[in-house]
């Protein structure tokens, strides 16, 4: 499955991030700093960055993601944790979330929603300038605008959970401990699932690796194609 990756580069660091949903683009804010040798096909292990992870079978989904990306731009898997010239440290979380609110308009009188042809006083008539026309048992075009004239409309309040994930990759050589990359990728969403999140935020991480250092980029990833 295919996904269209777009990269902008912000203007602002701390610019809010777009709600995501699942069926939606997925919005990232990508953080690198990196002094990446070049590629020479220099072997790798990816290894939590929390301890409690070793042997974790989440984990090592997650970690296989980071390999597949990682071999695709020329490095190899490590035969041994012990044979890695470079060692990778992965880490990911999700916070409890934040409830926010928002206003949503809903129609009263007579009008029965966005596209009530009668709300308008005539078949043709949308009330503000725009003519509903019928197509295939649907009315298109209508121009009801809840926020632009009021007197028609009433609204509610709907609450709802904004959660904030994070990964975060540190690459270093091995023995000597030297970092050459550092990484963190935050998004916020309407959902807290990590095995939707951190595959998202993997992609992103990896969109333009590795990246001009000290730059804060958003990277927009595309959800995969149906088959």
């Amino acid at each position: 499955m295919s996904r269209r990756v777009s990269l902008y580069r912000l203007a602002a660091p701390l610019a809010l991030l777009a709600v995501t949903g699942c069926a939606q683009n997925f919005d990232a804010r990508v953080n690198r700093f990196q002094a990446m040798p070049p590629v020479q096909g220099q072997s790798f292990v990816v290894k939590p960055e929390d301890a409690k992870l070793e042997g974790s079978l989440e984990f090592a989904t997650y970690a296989g993601l980071v390999s597949q990306r990682l071999s695709a731009l020329g490095y190899s898997a490590a035969a041994s944790p012990d044979a890695a010239a470079l060692v990778v440290k992965l880490g990911y979380g999700v916070d409890k979330g934040t409830e926010k609110t928002r206003t949503v308009p809903t129609a009263y009188g007579n009008c029965w929603g966005w596209h009530d042809p009668f709300c308008g006083g005539s078949y043709w008539g949308a009330g503000f300038g725009r003519p509903y026309a019928w197509r295939g048992g649907s009315y298109y075009n209508g121009w009801y605008d809840p926020w632009a004239f009021g007197g028609r409309w009433s609204s509610d309040v709907e609450s709802y959970t904004v959660f904030t994930s994070d990964l975060s990759m540190k690459i270093e050589k091995a023995g000597s401990a030297e970092r050459v990359f550092e990484g963190s990728a935050k998004a916020l969403s309407t959902n807290d699932n990590l095995t939707y999140l951190v595959p998202n935020l993997i992609e992103a991480m990896f969109t333009g690796f590795p990246g001009n250092s000290g730059e804060t980029v958003r990277i927009t990833v595309a959800p995969p194609k149906k088959k």
